[in-house]
Formats: structure tokens, sequence, C-alpha cells
């Protein structure tokens, strides 16, 4: 019977985890980017004049 590779399987492992990390950490950038660039989210400022 063969034998199981595991440093072969402990490397695809690691190599899904940075890949799913990396996508993770490209998504939040993404939504960052949308949330400053997005004007309606920014709050509004009234200015309120009085005359003495």
């Amino acid at each position: 019977m063969a034998r199981t590779n595991f440093k072969y399987e402990k490397r695809q492992k690691e190599i899904a985890k940075q890949k799913k990390a990396e996508d993770k950490r490209l998504r939040r950038l993404e939504k960052r980017s949308e949330t400053d660039n997005d004007p309606s989210t920014e709050p509004q400022v009234d200015v309120v004049t009085t005359d003495d």
C-alpha cells in the first residue's frame, strides 16, 4: 500500500490558508476603499447661521 506524503499535504494546506487570508485582506481593502469613495456615507454637516 502507498504511504501518504504528509509534507505535501501540509504544504498544500498552508498554501490554501495563505490564499484565503490574502483574499480576505483584498476584500477588506476593497470594502474600505468603497466606503471612502461613497459620498452618501459621509456625514452631512448643516451650517446654521444666526443673524444677531
